[in-house]
C-alpha cells in the first residue's frame, strides 16, 4: 500500500488538489482508511493514464469519465477473453490426458 505523498512523488506533474479531484470525480479509487487515503499499484498507473490522457492526447475534462470508462470496459473485456481462452486450453489439456 502507498501512501498519498509516494503518489505524488512518483507521478510528475501530479498535485495533491488534482489528485484529490480525481479522487471526488471518481476517476481514482483509493482505500479510504482512518489516517488518509492508501493507494495500490493500479491507481499509480491509472493517475498517469488520466495525464497522459489529458497532456498527450488532449482530452479534456467533460470526455475523461467516457474515456475512462470505455478503456475499463476494454480491460475487463481483455480479461474476460483471457480467462476462456485459459479455460479453452485447460479443457483441451483434459482431453488430451
Amino acid at each position: 500500500m502507498i501512501g498519498l505523498e509516494a503518489v505524488l512523488h512518483r507521478v510528475s506533474g501530479l498535485d495533491e488538489a488534482r489528485l484529490n479531484a480525481w479522487i471526488e470525480e471518481g476517476w481514482v479509487r483509493p482505500e479510504r482508511q482512518a489516517d488518509g487515503f492508501v493507494f495500490q499499484e493500479i491507481d499509480i498507473a491509472r493517475c498517469q493514464l488520466i495525464l497522459e490522457l489529458r497532456d498527450e492526447l488532449e482530452v479534456d475534462e467533460a470526455a475523461m469519465p467516457v474515456v475512462l470508462t470505455l478503456l475499463d470496459q476494454l480491460h475487463q473485456t481483455r480479461r474476460q477473453l483471457r480467462r476462456v481462452a485459459e479455460a479453452l486450453e485447460q479443457a483441451r489439456a483434459n482431453r488430451g490426458a
